[in-house]
């Protein structure tokens, strides 16, 4: 216990009047010229910030995009990152998932709540929301119970087709789960892939030549207080070759039994050719390549990331079809 507060006690005690004329004194000596010109500044993301899940880019004008953040809503920039402005702070959700702009009108923004992260202490969101104006107002979009939302797609040809892979609630079953489809720019959704009341989709890549053809990685896992579930038979890879009114399981050359979390990426350059990384059991994961729509796989080496329920998450390179980039805590190039 510090002297000063001894001496203030003592003399509270026994000359209340005195401390009164003391604690005057502190007060005026707040308001001196001295501590006016004391300027607060915000020391947030200056100092540390919270995990960033996702970016969106402006494709017509770099300098400006969107990032989301797990635990802190999403940020803008039009000067390429010199100055950030806060553009969802007000709504349901401070946990993001994604974002992701219309191809067709980037003016339109599009976010998934809720961090997809299996941790412990997880942020979870309260569906979709749709912007029209580049921030400044946002609709909530339905989804409400999906909690945790892994990527939002629209085809760009239609900005009124919308696909979104829910990995629906981490601590309890059931809920807003699956791939879900809108034809209607998100008035209303269906669920076109289902697995189960404990499975969501957890990723989601489409051919850029022909957007009717999907990839979907679904996800089994359930978080407990004293454990998690990391994964179940469920865990696969999925084809739909007719914007997603039937599914194909894809088997060849992928591991079979207890598979945990999947990350998936299609080549811009080439994309007959798909890359996934894939959590399993007995050492069965690693990096995996198919040179032919997903008809057959095969292991190319171990990597898997340091901590699959936060990452696993790869990108093809825009020009060179043999580079890709997986991003964790120490990103990765192959």
């Amino acid at each position: 216990m510090k002297l000063s507060f001894i001496l203030l006690l003592i003399l509270y005690m026994f000359n209340p009047q005195a401390y009164q004329a003391q604690e005057k004194n502190n007060i005026d000596l707040l308001n001196s010229e001295i501590v006016k010109n004391l300027k607060l500044r915000c020391i947030g993301p200056a100092f540390n910030s919270g995990r960033i899940v996702d970016f969106a880019v402006n494709p017509n004008k770099i300098s400006e995009y969107y990032a989301a953040v797990a635990s802190g809503g999403v940020w803008k920039t039009i000067n390429a990152g010199i100055t950030w402005e806060p553009v969802f702070e007000k709504e349901g959700s401070y946990s993001i998932g994604c974002v992701t702009l219309d191809p067709n009108n980037t003016h339109v923004v599009w976010i998934g709540t809720g961090e997809n992260n299996s941790q412990r202490s997880v942020g979870y969101g309260d569906g979709i929301y749709k912007s029209d104006d580049g921030g400044k107002n946002w609709k909530h979009m339905g989804l409400k119970t999906s909690e945790h939302i892994a990527k939002i797609v629209i085809d760009p040809r239609n900005s009124n087709i919308v696909y979104v892979a829910a990995q629906g609630p981490l601590w309890g079953p059931g809920g807003d789960r699956g791939l879900y489809k809108s034809i209607d720019g998100g008035e209303t959704w269906k669920n076109i892939l289902d697995i189960s009341e404990n499975t969501g989709v957890t990723d989601l890549v489409v051919d850029p030549r022909n957007p009717d053809v999907l990839y979907a990685a679904t996800y089994q896992r359930r978080r407990h207080v004293w454990t998690l579930i990391n994964g179940g038979p469920e865990s696969a890879i999925y084809k739909s070759t007719d914007a997603g009114q039937k599914w194909k399981k894809l088997e060849t050359g992928l591991p079979k039994g207890d598979v945990g979390r999947i990350g998936l990426a299609i080549s811009p350059v080439n994309p007959d050719v798909l890359y996934s990384i894939i959590e399993a059991q007995d050492d069965k994961g690693g990096f995996f390549r198919s040179i032919d729509r997903g008809a057959s796989w095969e292991k190319r080496n171990e990597l898997v990331s340091t901590s699959p329920q936060y990452y696993q998450e790869i990108f093809c390179d825009p020009l060179d079809v043999d580079k890709v980039y997986e991003l964790e805590t120490v990103s990765k190039v192959t």
